[in-house]
């Protein structure tokens, strides 16, 4: 071997000492957590079906802030209530970024921010919300025999974001309002698979693996289009001074700032943006129903109680408000409690902090989302498999509720979301009781638990009119 050939081997050598070394004084900063294996990382010790309660578990190891490598990724987890909040609320400004979720990113490639705009006209909408709530009412209405609210649910919180979102509604059986319904429905329980899972790992892999993985791009692409079709009607008939719905308040935003080269309003944003709230309130809406309607009927006193302040605060003759929920604590604290317990997505959408931060005597440093991420899971400090509304001040304030999200990254959905629970839930139990098709103490409130959501399980009931 010549000099130089030698010369250069040293330099490698060294170049890869150094890098080692520089890498495991970064890893002595991070906080602990289980060795990883090359390639797989932590994979062989989480449950693809179960992974909240395998990240629970490593909790109780490792402390309510650890670190697990998924595949090659590596994951910083917040565990419980108090570490949440002192990310999020306490260090918010540090923890505000958006960690990459690679089924969404590679599709939306960055768009889709909600928090583009000041979307202050939820409120208009309760009327309709009112109006769908009964609808879907009628819809099932079957004389007392049992069915399968799923699919009703579905067309009926469907219609009310889609009037928010194009200004109109749709019947029942519209063909464009099914299509939406069975494209997010099929995205959500594909991501929600082992094959959602595992795209979010491996998505480089994964996008040369042929598998059900490969339908949610498809999907995205066949909901983009019908979104770009209904922006195409408005942009031929907008009127600036009179918008009619959220597309024509960010086409005239958009106008507003066409000169601006840092501006994020354009016509990707709005198509990404419009995706994400009708994929998040069709899907997050009518599952946390599902999951209310469970337990209320397994509740049957908590559904009495509720039912009795419906009817002390709003009567028989008049449809609920958004100003009676002040008069309803009751109410409002099973509307709290549900989302707790149904704890739809548990481990949220990744985040990731916008620099170097100090967090419990941990350095985590800013790195590109697809190779680190954050994860908060949602663990209690009170028995999460028992349904207990609480309604003292101190609950109904700082209780943690997986739902609601706390700090900067706000969902521009998310005062519409409250909306929609209280509005169809009382709106449904001023008119009608919960009747399961067996006991109460056999209903099964387990989730069905899976990589993105967690599922109610599959189930029949009466609707009895009062």
């Amino acid at each position: 071997m010549d000099s130089i050939s030698t010369a250069i081997l040293l330099l490698l050598l060294a170049l890869v000492c150094l890098l080692l070394t520089l890498s495991s004084r970064d890893k002595r900063k991070l906080p602990p957590g289980p060795r990883p294996l090359p390639l797989l990382g932590n994979l062989l010790l989480l449950r693809s079906q179960n992974m909240l309660t395998s990240l629970t578990q490593l909790s109780k190891e490792y402390g309510s802030v650890y670190t697990v490598h998924l595949g090659p990724r590596r994951v910083v987890v917040l565990s419980g209530y108090q570490a949440v909040k002192e990310a999020l609320v306490d260090q918010g400004e540090e923890f505000s970024g958006r960690g990459d979720y690679p089924v969404f990113f590679n599709f939306t490639k960055g768009n889709g921010k909600h928090r583009l705009l000041q979307w202050d006209r939820w409120k208009k909408h309760e009327e309709r919300i009112l109006e769908e709530a009964a609808s879907a009412g009628r819809a099932a209405k079957t004389e007392g025999e049992p069915f399968d609210p799923t699919f009703v649910l579905s067309r009926s919180v469907s219609n009310i974001i889609c009037s928010v979102l194009f200004g109109s509604r749709f019947d029942y059986d519209d063909e464009r309002l099914l299509t939406v319904i069975r494209l997010i429905n099929d995205n959500f329980q594909i991501m929600s698979s082992p094959w959602g899972e595992l795209y979010n790992i491996f998505p480089s892999l994964l996008d040369w693996v042929p598998g059900p993985h490969q339908r949610i791009f498809q999907n995205f692409k066949r909901l983009r289009d019908l979104i770009a079709h209904s922006v195409h009607d408005h942009q031929a008939s907008l009127d600036p001074r009179s918008p009619r719905d959220f597309i024509d308040c960010f086409l005239t935003k958009t106008a507003e700032e066409k000169e601006d080269p840092l501006s994020h309003f354009h016509m990707d944003t709005l198509l990404m943006t419009t995706h994400n709230l009708l994929f998040g309130g069709t899907e997050t809406v009518g599952t946390t129903l599902r999951h209310a309607f469970l337990a209320l009927m397994k509740y049957p006193k908590v559904q009495a109680r509720v039912q009795e302040e419906i009817d002390l605060v709003v009567g028989r003759t008049r449809l609920p408000t958004l100003e009676d929920r002040a008069a309803m604590p009751y109410t409002d604290a099973v509307i709290h409690e549900v989302q707790r317990f149904a704890d739809i997505i548990p481990m949220n959408l990744p985040h990731r902090v916008i620099r170097d931060t100090a967090f419990r005597g941990f350095l985590i440093p800013k790195v590109p989302g697809h190779r680190f991420i954050i994860t908060l899971l949602n663990t209690v400090h009170y028995d999460p498999a028992v349904l207990t509304p609480r309604i003292t001040s101190s609950y109904l304030t700082t209780a943690p509720h997986p739902a609601t999200p706390a700090g900067r990254r706000l969902c521009l959905g998310e005062s519409l979301a409250r909306m929609e629970l209280f509005l169809y839930l009382t709106a449904i139990l001023q008119s009608f009781s919960l009747q399961p098709l067996g006991a109460p103490e056999d209903i099964d409130l387990t989730p069905l638990s899976s990589g993105l959501g967690n599922l109610p399980r599959p189930f029949q009931l009466c609707l009895c009119p009062r």
